[in-house]
């Protein structure tokens, strides 16, 4: 094993370490926040989260020989940030957590879940996302709007980082957004001195009730399938890597049942920063490429324990600047969540619904918009499949030609 470590594997495990962390920790914060966390808290879930996501590439990689990265899922905490406090503040949010992770093991063991997931269709998975994401991917302006020299540096960084490199577009912002704090915010020297290096676990005993499972965890477990799993997943096959999914799916679901009562929300494929792994950078040859995500997975668990410093340090700024930094995180995301679920004509409608009542953050019966969204463009699009065959059997209008049979 240790001969198939490389300098180039090293190299890009560490690059996609770094720009995995500094990408969407401060929406991993926020979120954790959105939901009840006090700052111990938040700073215990994105420490267990990154140790969770980190030894599980560690594990799984060093077992299998192949580069499987992990990470923790960026759109759901999105969707805490969306979702808001439970009525059972956060030690409900913990429970829909462990709900979460539950899901995913029993994903990865038991192939009829995955098809049931693989079954919600696309567009309407991906306008859930998108609806998800919005309300983020807003901040920067309203920042703007609020202080111009205070949110223009973050998207300028962001700007000018990805014309450079699309890779560097999030950590050019976050150089801006540190930027900001020192020179614009201007903390309190006594303040920098006090920032904690370390942090220590923070154990929440969870609370299950069945308005967490429906408004939070079953949310959660689908955006996670949608935007993280699938994704990550298809980035081992295209590279030849021709490795069943469920093994990893669980194994991300047992790190994340660990970490949840710590405050982490949930582990899952890596997608973006997987391609960094798996790819001809880190080795010419494929069977060494490995040691990428093993180096990522023990970086991962050394930023973590670093979280209540980066905890600590966000703090010092104020709310819409940590939203800004959070938002030009997930443009990416939410650009390509949109176009999936707007792509096909015959679904825009249904996706529409489903995009602006996630977006809305509106909750019915204590259950997040997200739950609703997917169900009512879910039922949109069931009807107009049930009554397509009516529709097609029609004259068509002179000046318009007919739509082909099976299109509906």
């Amino acid at each position: 094993m240790f001969r198939d470590f490389s300098a180039s594997a090293a190299f890009m495990g560490v690059i996609a370490a770094f720009v995995g962390f500094a990408s969407s920790f401060a929406v991993v914060l926020q979120g954790l926040d959105a939901v009840g966390a006090t700052a111990a808290q938040a700073a215990s879930g994105l420490m267990a989260i990154a140790v969770a996501k980190g030894v599980a590439a560690i594990a799984m990689s060093a077992r299998t020989r192949i580069p499987i990265a992990f990470a923790w899922s960026t759109p759901g905490a999105a969707l805490l940030v969306t979702t808001g406090a439970l009525p059972g503040g956060f030690a409900e949010a913990v429970g829909a957590f462990v709900m979460c992770s539950a899901l995913l093991v029993l994903t990865g063991l038991w192939k009829p879940l995955a098809g049931l997931v693989g079954r919600i269709p696309a567009p309407l998975a991906n306008a859930m996302l998108a609806g998800v994401l919005l309300g983020l991917c807003l901040a920067p302006f309203r920042a703007i709007e609020f202080n111009p020299a205070w949110g223009l540096p973050i998207l300028a960084g962001w700007i000018l980082g990805r014309r450079l490199h699309p890779l560097l577009a999030v950590p050019a912002a976050l150089a801006a957004f540190v930027a900001v704090i020192l020179l614009g915010v201007r903390p309190d020297a006594a303040a920098l001195r006090g920032l904690p290096l370390l942090t220590g676990p923070v154990l929440v005993a969870p609370v299950f009730t069945a308005g967490a499972f429906v408004g939070l965890a079953l949310p959660l477990y689908i955006v996670t399938m949608a935007g993280q799993n699938l994704p990550g997943a298809a980035v081992l096959r295209a590279h030849g890597y021709d490795r069943a999914a469920g093994p990893d799916i669980a194994a991300s679901g047992f790190a994340s049942v660990l970490a949840a009562p710590f405050g982490g929300h949930a582990a899952n494929y890596a997608a973006i920063t997987a391609a960094l792994c798996v790819g001809a950078e880190a080795h010419p040859d494929p069977a060494r490429r490995y040691w990428a995500a093993i180096v990522a997975g023990l970086c991962y668990v050394a930023l973590g324990l670093l979280a209540g410093a980066a905890t600590a340090f966000v703090g010092l700024a104020p709310q819409i600047l940590i939203q800004a930094v959070g938002g030009v995180a997930l443009f990416g995301a939410f650009s390509a969540a949109a176009l999936a679920a707007f792509r096909d004509a015959e679904d825009r409608e249904a996706s529409a619904v489903t995009f602006l009542l996630t977006a809305s953050g509106a909750a019915f019966l204590g259950v997040s918009g997200a739950f609703w969204g997917l169900l009512a463009g879910g039922a949109m699009l069931a009807i107009r499949r049930r009554l397509s065959p009516v529709s097609s059997a029609s004259p068509a209008p002179a000046d318009v030609a007919p739509r082909p049979r099976g299109t509906g």
